[in-house]
């Protein structure tokens, strides 16, 4: 009787790891109530779990993502500073809905400004720092939509930089969460989301976040709420433990209670199933590759491929990393050209590929390439 009851136990316990994975997606579908949501790795872009994630909806002050990843840019580019002057127009001071309350004419810094749009999602700051950067709205717009289109945001069209409903201003769970990870690649952007309240104006205005997971969620680093008639209520949240940082987008809830919980749920479902495992990274040495008839009998390789690797948790100490490349390759070769792929691997689950691609070009040899060759190596003299 003892060994038949430890039989049975032993195949129940086989029945629940072989089944957990499913139970926990069955699990989460139940939990979420947006129509429409997505969890996504955040470095690698690795789509966790996803529901209606393509479908396109209006997506409110989670527009403010783009506007600030815009911000970023100029600011790493150098066209602006965080300690420029921005001067509020008659338009900017004409935004309805959740503002600063600015005046024209009123005068701010851009890190004032930024504070202002991402703790307070301020319509009116948001637009300041549009016009500052473009000189309109409109023209800021425009931008929006080309860098949208740059990230593969396929579902999205921008009308305004704000968020506020205005017909046609469209987007998707999935293209929130491309321009969200792209956000997240400029770190100080958390300077700006991890802040719970603070002041503007010499601390004659307070700012609350609306974020409310700040103060509930263990690990959130942001990233942007949306409240709007036509939108509902919406969230792209960002958290991070243990090295793993997610990225949780629900559009569409018809409360902030809800759409609090589902993006908890999410995250909470993300950190429970997935980790960052760590690889033998001499597995991804990439020799140089033999190139025939050109000018240099060789080209350097190259790959995108880390020393680490988003896999649920079950399956992280079981991983074939793979590299597939041809014997040699035939001249001319261009910089950056694709010749092959790592593959990491558990079982027959493929995890993820990066490309190989080379690290230099060769010319074709010919006389006119063996001319420049000689001429070259003469002035070296």
């Amino acid at each position: 009787m003892f060994r038949k009851t430890a039989v049975i136990s032993f195949l129940l316990c086989i029945a629940i790891i072989f089944s957990f994975n499913g139970i926990a997606f069955a699990a989460i579908d139940d939990e979420i109530s947006a129509p429409s949501a997505i969890l996504v790795e955040a470095h690698t872009g690795k789509v966790l779990y996803e529901k209606n994630a393509y479908e396109q909806m209006p997506c409110a002050s989670i527009t403010k993502v783009m506007t600030l990843l815009l911000v970023f840019e100029a600011i790493e580019s150098g066209k602006i500073t965080f300690d420029d002057n921005v001067t509020a127009s008659a338009h900017a001071a004409g935004m309805g809905g959740s503002d600063i309350w600015l005046v024209e004419g009123e005068t701010m810094t851009v890190h004032e400004m930024i504070k202002a749009t991402v703790v307070a999602s301020a319509n009116d700051a948001a637009v300041a720092l549009a016009e500052l950067i473009c000189g309109t709205e409109g023209e800021f717009v425009d931008k929006m939509n080309e860098r949208a289109k740059q990230l593969g945001m396929t579902k999205t069209v921008f009308k305004n930089c704000n968020g506020l409903d205005e017909e046609g201003h469209i987007t998707c769970a999935y293209d929130v969460a491309l321009m969200s990870c792209e956000l997240m690649k400029h770190e100080k952007i958390f300077e700006y989301t991890s802040i719970w309240l603070d002041y503007l104006r010499d601390g004659k205005t307070q700012i609350v976040n609306t974020n409310k997971l700040l103060k509930t969620y263990k690990g959130i680093t942001g990233l942007k709420t949306g409240t709007t008639n036509d939108a509902g209520s919406c969230i792209s949240a960002s958290a991070t433990r243990d090295g793993l940082s997610l990225n949780a987008v629900v559009l569409g809830c018809k409360t902030g209670k809800e759409r609090f919980a589902d993006a908890a749920a999410l995250l909470d479902y993300g950190f429970a199933n997935y980790c960052v495992t760590k690889l033998d990274t001499e597995k991804t040495q990439l020799p140089d590759l033999t190139v025939e008839g050109g000018m240099t009998d060789s080209v350097r390789l190259k790959t995108t491929a880390g020393d680490s690797i988003v896999t649920e948790k079950n399956s992280k100490n079981n991983i074939e990393i793979t590299t597939d490349l041809p014997e040699s390759l035939n001249a001319p070769v261009e910089k950056n050209q694709r010749v092959g792929t790592v593959t990491y691997k558990s079982g027959d689950n493929t995890l993820a590929q990066y490309p190989i691609v080379t690290d230099g070009s060769v010319d074709k040899i010919c006389f006119g390439s063996v001319f420049r060759f000689l001429l070259d190596c003469f002035l070296r003299l």
